[in-house]
């Protein structure tokens, strides 16, 4: 496997029909604008297609390789590893997804010197960050000691996906149970769109709960 960079004509390069990575159009606008301010990008990763001599199939890359076409450019640099189809699926699986995650106090001081020298509205169409999301940042203080906060304040994630049909259901009993009662008194002191679903939610389980044990009775 050689990590050596070699250019590659444009249309000799063939999109995976099995990459998973999907891009937003505001995203990807960024992307093609980098790439055109800077003339930089990361060398896509590809690998010799096996039935079709000298074409090659991307393995990382297929944005990358989209906004180069789109430029105007006729080769890319890229990559070529030598791999079978078990291993093209792993990276297929990795390559998009591995990544780590921003030191905050590091984060805040990069996005101030860039806004020394670019204004928020030229950044946000460079970066991934919006407008209004680097606004926030930039003002946000970091308490200079760790603040302490009990295990129980975090909230707990539930991931669960539902059709067409099951989601108008969910989401009309979420509103119904979200409405002040009868006596117009609120049913939840949560004031977040998020904390009231939550709040929502719990109240239909408890109520669900509570009638499976009455007629289990």
């Amino acid at each position: 496997m050689s990590n050596t960079i070699q250019s590659i004509p444009l249309d000799k390069l063939l999109a995976h029909p099995g990459n998973p990575n999907r891009m937003s159009r505001t995203n990807f606008a960024k992307l093609v604008r980098n790439i055109d301010r800077t003339g930089r990008y990361e060398p896509l990763v590809v690998r010799p297609c096996a039935n079709k001599p000298g074409y090659f199939q991307i393995i990382n890359g297929h944005h990358r390789w989209k906004a180069l076409a789109q430029l105007g450019y006729r080769t890319a640099d890229a990559i070529v590893w030598d791999l079978d189809d078990a291993q093209t699926d792993i990276l297929l699986a990795t390559l998009n997804r591995l990544g780590g995650s921003d030191i905050l106090d590091k984060k805040l001081a990069l996005l101030k010197r860039l806004n020394k020298r670019m204004q928020t509205s030229q950044l946000a169409k460079l970066l991934p960050q919006t407008a209004k999301q680097m606004e926030r940042l930039t003002k946000l203080k970091i308490p200079s000691r760790p603040t302490k906060v009990a295990i129980h304040c975090f909230a707990n994630p539930l991931v669960f996906f539902l059709n067409d049909e099951q989601s108008a259901i969910v989401e009309d009993a979420l509103f119904l149970a979200q409405l002040d009662s009868p006596q117009g008194v609120p049913r939840t002191k949560q004031t977040t769109k998020a904390g009231k679903r939550a709040a929502s939610l719990t109240e239909i389980a408890r109520f669900f709960l509570s009638w499976s044990k009455n007629t289990t009775k």
